[in-house]
């Protein structure tokens, strides 16, 4: 499965992690996502989902 948010499609980025010395090398930041049971066209699916649109209500949990 992809790391990428179902509602807002927030995906992998990539950077550089910076020592102290300013040695560089590449990292990828990854969204915070969670497994969430969510209503979606009057049945129920488990997808995942990042924090922020979580907070957000951007998507409506399954009980």
């Amino acid at each position: 499965m992809a790391k990428v948010c179902y509602v807002c499609s927030k995906a992998p980025r990539s950077g550089n992690t910076v020592s102290h010395a300013h040695n560089k090398r590449r990292r990828r930041f990854l969204p915070n996502l969670q497994s969430v049971r969510v209503r979606d066209n009057g049945g129920v699916k488990r997808v995942r989902v990042c924090a922020s649109c979580i907070r957000a209500n951007k998507v409506r949990k399954a009980i």
